[in-house]
């Protein structure tokens, strides 16, 4: 009886948020309410407050998931080697690519994209910079910061425009762009 009851628990979750996501393509957040996210889902509201406190606690736990699938990601991966950062970014990519839809939904919240940005960021500082002789602590963060956000960027313009390279191509371009620079494109 138990795992009927987890189940239960789990479609109507997976439900509500893919109600939410609906919803995000046509409006903000602080747009939408709980009756609608509920309307959409054919869930009363007493069943979603049984899950969530509002709308913005739902939202809160698909990036929470999002995010946690992410690091988990991440920590499989030594970045202090070339074919293993480039895996990662790969592996990274193909997870966007799959959830492509929320991916492109949650980027364009303003809030998920800083917290994405700072997750990449504090990774990028603690694991990636340590291979590369930057002296200057300051230096090291413009460097991730500069990286990071040209990475996020281009992958949001990716998803965007149709995802027209693969994600192995779309790897290999940001790792070369971030090890290598301009020069690489040529």
């Amino acid at each position: 009886m138990g795992s009927k009851i987890d189940r239960r628990k789990q479609y109507t979750r997976m439900v509500l948020k893919e109600s939410l996501m609906q919803l995000l393509k046509e409006k903000s957040i602080s747009a939408i309410t709980v009756k609608e996210i509920c309307e959409l889902a054919d869930i009363n509201r007493s069943t979603f407050y049984a899950h969530y406190s509002d709308q913005y606690d739902l939202l809160s736990q698909i990036e929470a998931e999002m995010i946690q699938d992410m690091n988990e990601t991440l920590m499989q991966y030594s970045t202090n080697k070339a074919e293993e950062a480039l895996e990662m970014t790969e592996k990274i990519i193909e997870y966007i690519a799959a959830n492509s839809d929320v991916c492109k939904t949650l980027l364009s919240e303003p809030g998920f994209k800083k917290r994405i940005m700072k997750v990449a960021h504090d990774f990028m500082v603690k694991h990636s910079l340590s291979t590369y002789p930057i002296d200057d602590h300051q230096i090291s963060e413009y460097v991730s910061l500069f990286a990071v956000s040209g990475s996020i960027h281009i992958l949001e313009h990716w998803l965007q425009t149709g995802m027209g390279k693969s994600p192995k191509e779309m790897a290999e371009m940001i790792n070369n762009l971030i090890n290598k620079g301009l020069a690489s494109m040529q």
